[in-house]
């Protein structure tokens, strides 16, 4: 059984945080001391952006798939009949992800693609 992610892994987010705008994230991963956190040294937690919110020091920006989506406002995920996720454009940018085991994944794979070619 594939387990579906919610949120960008720290990888990811590490990622995006220098493609996106980091008001776009709506949680963050924080350091903790305990490192028998499922993404080592780091936990995430669920964040309330606003104007004023300024990153700590050593805290990453996470994105949900909600906020993944929200960048990719004129895309959309389908699915395959296996159960494989990929995203989709409107016509007027036609681009296709590749297929992934969960939407977080491609629509990571998708943001990082328009931002190589500079159209995101």
């Amino acid at each position: 059984m594939v387990t579906i992610k919610s949120y960008t892994d720290l990888k990811q987010s590490k990622k995006l945080a220098e493609i996106l705008p980091l008001e776009s994230a709506d949680m963050d991963y924080i350091p903790v001391v305990n490192t028998d956190n499922i993404d080592g040294e780091y936990s995430v937690i669920v964040n309330k952006w606003d104007n004023d919110h300024i990153i700590e020091e050593g805290w990453i920006p996470c994105w949900s798939l909600t906020a993944l989506l929200s960048v990719l406002h004129d895309y959309t995920l389908q699915t395959n009949t296996d159960g494989t996720v990929f995203v989709v454009c409107d016509s007027k940018k036609p681009m296709i992800s590749d297929a992934y085991d969960n939407p977080v994944d491609a629509c990571v794979a998708i943001i990082e693609s328009l931002h190589e070619l500079k159209t995101l």
